[in-house]
């Protein structure tokens, strides 16, 4: 099933019937819009929706569009580099526009290499804005939904690794985020205060992650 866009655009529509009351659109990296939809609902209902919603669905197509365009450029603390092979390099290197590497390989070891290192540093900056915070693990991975998560009975702190790409700033929050899960397990009042002493302009933070 296709669907013509009043932009001209034709999307190729994926159907997956589901025993739910309600309909689904999701945009994946094949550019195709997938459906989940009652098992009910006919063709002609589907295309329907899709109309009445297609100003959101075609923000979808160009996020999408966007991200992957972007697999050839490499995010860096808040800037975007456009990647260059030098084989014969011997360290990864920035001017204002590239990135310079002997390969990928090196410029995905120097990124996991940055991750420990700024992570780090900018932890230890943070623990000085609270009083009695327990010992804990620091740890890092790639998470598809979670920018940090708090383990206060593990004592341990998991930040994501693709907070590299963001702006310090921004890193700066999810590390005051996590650590005042220590003294306040929920989102209550009490935690956004506690989160406003050490990082005033959180709200502002939480739009640029949606966080």
């Amino acid at each position: 099933m296709t669907y013509k866009a009043s932009n001209g655009l034709e999307i190729e529509v994926i159907v997956n019937r589901k025993n739910n009351k309600n309909i689904y659109f999701r945009v994946k990296e094949d550019l195709k819009l997938y459906v989940n939809a009652p098992m009910f609902l006919s063709a002609n209902s589907i295309l329907k929706l899709i109309s009445e919603n297609e100003k959101d669905i075609l923000n979808m197509y160009e996020k999408m569009e966007d991200r992957i365009k972007d697999d050839d450029k490499f995010w860096y603390l808040g800037k975007k580099y456009y990647i260059e092979i030098k084989e014969d390099a011997t360290e990864v290197t920035f001017d204002d526009k590239y990135v310079y590497t002997p390969s990928l390989k090196e410029l995905d070891k120097f990124y996991q290499e940055k991750v420990v290192e700024i992570f780090t540093k900018e932890v230890d900056i943070a623990k000085k804005c609270f009083a009695h915070l327990p010992e804990f693990t620091l740890k890092f991975r790639k998470m598809r939904t979670r920018w940090g998560v708090c383990n206060v009975t593990k004592k341990t702190v998991t930040l994501n690794t693709e907070l590299l790409k963001k702006e310090v700033e921004l890193l700066d929050y999810v590390i005051v985020h996590e650590l005042c899960h220590f003294f306040e397990g929920n989102h209550s009042k009490n935690f956004w205060a506690l989160v406003g002493q050490a990082y005033p302009n959180y709200k502002e933070a939480r739009k640029k992650l949606r966080y």
